[in-house]
């Protein structure tokens, strides 16, 4: 398939699928006028890029794994487990921050409701 088709398939703009060959991410071949082709497993290849990055894994980190999926053994599982730990950690950290800061957001949400309720009772009162 063309990197148009690919794109359309997966939800991911061609600047990305590009950048993602460049990084070797992603492979194609080429056809006689210099087009990119893609093979069909390249849709489930990009789906799985896009879950790393939404992670929050930079293309570095994703190209220490892709070796691990691409063709295990058991040097490059050692190296990909260390990372993929290291990863969880940072992602488990994040987590623990965005939930402390849902927290304060919360207080606040009943903070700004107490708020507008005692407003809403003051005109009230002064309307009467």
């Amino acid at each position: 398939m063309r990197i148009g088709e690919l794109s359309t398939r997966t939800g991911v703009s061609i600047r990305s699928l590009r950048y993602y060959e460049q990084c070797g991410l992603l492979t194609s071949t080429r056809t006689a006028g210099a087009q990119r082709l893609y093979a069909d497993d390249a849709v489930d290849r990009v789906r799985l890029l896009r879950r790393l990055f939404d992670g929050g894994l930079s293309s570095e980190t994703i190209a220490t794994l892709l070796p691990c999926v691409d063709t295990p053994s058991g040097d490059i599982t050692v190296q990909a487990l260390d990372v993929m730990r290291r990863e969880r950690e940072r992602i488990d950290a994040q987590i623990s921050a965005l939930l402390a800061t849902r927290e304060h957001l919360d207080a606040l949400m009943v903070g700004a409701a107490d708020h507008l309720a005692r407003q809403r009772d003051d005109t009230l009162a002064a309307t009467a």
